[in-house]
């Protein structure tokens, strides 16, 4: 009977599934709803969850067929959550052997083709997270955004806003940012953009959402947009020391992951250029695959096993 493997990136808004055989081909891919218990009802996720088995029951030619799942999700903090997560899972069908583990280790996993290495992610939030062969692990930010998640979409975001109010009152020299920022809210006051920040129904997406006009200030030489991609970038550098420097992988390389460090090449520039500084010999990468195909990956690693 021939074999398969899944491979579940459980993300905020979306579940992104990679189904291989036991050789490893990638047979299918295909997206699902949340199975974030951070931002989703029970039924939703219950939903997504039998919708996910059915597909893989579909591609595989049943769930027996199926000898390994590993689930990669946010949340695991929360003692609760893995209990939760297993019991959906059992619930939509599949009786096989099932692995659930941090998002942040099947992006490793993805972005390296190997369970070893570091990765940046900045997207909405911020995170670094490292794993060395000796199976020694840490992770620093990603704390969210009220306490944390420095350098993240969010974090240029509320600069952003930082910017345009410190501007209007004299702190700050005038800045191209105040007219972007008002044209892509469509608001033409200070006193509306405080309205729209303190708006209960504004959430943090909402605020990440400017972050891309950062490239465009910068890439027209505002100078305080200049200022904002460089401490955007320090914020970053500095969450990667800790890992470097508690697994020892000052050589070797970095994996950068998410909206901010791929889309902006300023703050990317700049963070490479402190990387390379202050670590010569720690090369920065482009992730190589997405975290659905590093949870593939170690999926096939514990079949293997």
């Amino acid at each position: 009977m021939k074999r398969y493997v899944a491979g579940l990136d459980g993300g905020g808004t979306k579940t992104a599934v990679t189904v291989a055989d036991e050789n490893g081909l990638v047979v299918h891919t295909f997206t699902s709803g949340a199975i974030n218990y951070n931002g989703q009802d029970e039924v939703s996720i219950r939903h997504s969850f039998q919708e996910i088995f059915d597909t893989v029951a579909r591609v595989c030619g049943g769930l027996d067929h199926c000898a390994q799942v590993v689930i990669g999700a946010a949340g695991l903090s929360n003692p609760t959550v893995i209990a939760r997560l297993e019991s959906n899972v059992r619930e939509s069908g599949y009786q096989g052997e099932l692995f659930i583990i941090g998002d942040q280790e099947t992006a490793l996993c993805g972005a390296h083709d190997s369970e070893y290495g570091i990765i940046l992610i900045a997207g909405t939030g911020s995170i670094c997270y490292g794993k060395n062969e000796y199976g020694l692990s840490h992770r620093t930010g990603g704390y969210g955004h009220l306490i944390d998640d420095e350098g993240s979409g969010y974090s240029i975001g509320r600069d952003l806003l930082s910017a345009l109010v410190q501007a209007n009152d004299g702190r700050l020299p005038e800045t191209i940012i105040t007219d972007m920022v008002y044209e892509q809210l469509q608001l033409s006051s200070v006193q509306q953009i405080i309205g729209f920040v303190y708006d209960k129904r504004t959430n943090k997406k909402d605020i990440a959402a400017l972050a891309p006009i950062l490239s465009d200030a910068c890439e027209r030489g505002d100078k305080v947009a200049l200022t904002i991609a460089k401490k955007s970038a320090l914020s970053l550098f500095e969450i990667v020391v800790p890992v470097v420097e508690k697994l020892s992988l000052q050589k070797g390389s970095l994996a950068m992951a998410g909206s901010v460090l791929l889309k902006n090449s300023f703050v990317q520039s700049a963070f490479v250029d402190m990387l390379k500084k202050g670590y010569p010999d720690l090369h920065c990468i482009i992730a190589k695959n997405d975290a659905s195909s590093g949870a593939v990956l170690m999926a096939l690693n514990r079949l293997k096993d």
